[in-house]
């Protein structure tokens, strides 16, 4: 490692070039906007193979049940307390 004033400026300015890309990733990939398309994406891919364009019969079948569950509790809570 030289210690030229030019290879200093240059490596402080890929140093500069390298955070800058940095932080424009992180403003990315934290704007609210990418974050909502990232969580769709991924709850659309549990529901529909992202190859076949399928849908994932077990994974939707599991959340009806669990929906239907939820629903029958609440029924019999209510009749319960009645």
């Amino acid at each position: 490692m030289s210690n030229q004033p030019s290879d200093i400026e240059r490596e402080i300015e890929e140093a500069r070039e390298r955070l800058a890309g940095t932080i424009d990733q992180l403003l990315y990939r934290s704007h609210p906007k990418t974050i909502i398309s990232r969580e769709i994406a991924q709850v659309k891919a549990y529901y529909v193979d992202p190859e076949t364009g399928e849908p994932r019969t077990d994974n939707i079948l599991k959340t009806v049940g669990g929906v239907l569950g939820v629903v029958a509790l609440g029924i019999v809570l209510r009749k319960i307390t009645n």
